[in-house]
């Protein structure tokens, strides 16, 4: 491929990721803005019901030629659909319960470490003394914003019950990303209606679940309005950019972007939420950042 092609996919990756990290951005802060009021698993649930026809009507005219593709590879499918889509969109949104849209957007910057470990893990890919330093740099800097700043927070195990939550989630994420090299070659739109239609199916016992224990959806304008952004911003068009910017250049380099996530909620935060950056945020930041950059080094 020439230069000027390589050159000009990498900028259109970048453009795809940086896009994809800002519809999640406002998810987190949506998702925050709504805790308590809207159930966080029947929300995740509906969150693929429209991608799913969405994507479904785009992809009639290329469901039946991408069809034995998708059986042959329907395990691969099978474990992005639920991890990438069910058990990551459902945990976001019940992490975001207890602790707030900045600390959630400032831990994804775990992310980019997580994808180097699952991809050294599930694929061999040998992972060298200055990656495993990344990793230790970026897990302080985690503990710092878990624990406010306070180490008799972590002496005590205090720890803030979404934050554990939200760490967990981003290695699920780590574990997508890696194993979407394995994605077979089909049409994007025949992809999003199988990914979002296992999304759905997958979250969907749980809602259920969730909704037998009394916690309902109301029907105001602020459940509407969640529902419509969910649906289509992080879902629809984040999933479509984020998985083509992997595509373009790999997961290692495409982690590098989930930093935007933590920027962007920020101002956002500061805006709908009122909720203030704080020294610690911009510390574990600072060292998760530095972990990251060591993490993606070759050598």
């Amino acid at each position: 491929m020439p230069t000027s092609d390589v050159g000009a996919s990498s900028v259109r990756a970048y453009a795809l990721l940086a896009l994809a990290s800002l519809c999640w951005s406002g998810n987190h802060v949506l998702g925050r803005a709504i805790a308590g009021q809207v159930p966080p698993v029947s929300l995740s649930a509906l969150r693929w019901v429209a991608p799913c026809i969405i994507a479904g009507i785009l992809a009639r005219h290329h469901l039946s030629r991408d069809w034995p593709a998708i059986k042959s590879h329907w395990k691969v499918i099978l474990a992005l659909g639920l991890s990438g889509g069910a058990l990551f969109s459902a945990l976001q949104y019940v992490g975001l319960q207890y602790t707030t849209a900045v600390n959630v957007s400032v831990l994804n910057s775990l992310g980019p470490v997580f994808i180097v470990a699952a991809i050294a893990i599930m694929f061999g890919e040998t992972m060298r003394p200055i990656q495993l330093a990344g990793i230790a740099v970026s897990l302080a800097g985690v503990l710092f914003v878990v624990s406010r700043g306070e180490p008799s927070m972590l002496l005590a195990l205090s720890f803030n019950y979404g934050d554990l939550i939200i760490l967990f989630n981003m290695m699920v994420w780590a574990v997508y990303s890696a194993v979407l090299r394995l994605r077979p070659a089909v049409h994007w739109t025949s992809f999003m209606f199988v990914f979002a239609f296992i999304a759905a199916v997958g979250t969907l016992p749980f809602a259920v679940f969730e909704h037998a224990q009394g916690f309902h959806f109301q029907a105001t304008a602020a459940t509407l309005a969640a529902i419509a952004y969910v649906s289509i911003f992080p879902s629809l068009i984040a999933f479509l950019a984020w998985n083509r910017g992997v595509e373009l250049i790999g997961a290692n380099r495409a982690g590098a972007l989930l930093h935007l996530v933590a920027l962007y909620s920020a101002v956002l935060a500061g805006i709908f939420l009122d909720e203030r950056l704080q020294g610690f945020h911009v510390i574990g930041f600072v060292l998760i950042l530095a972990g990251v950059t060591l993490a993606a080094r070759k050598a």
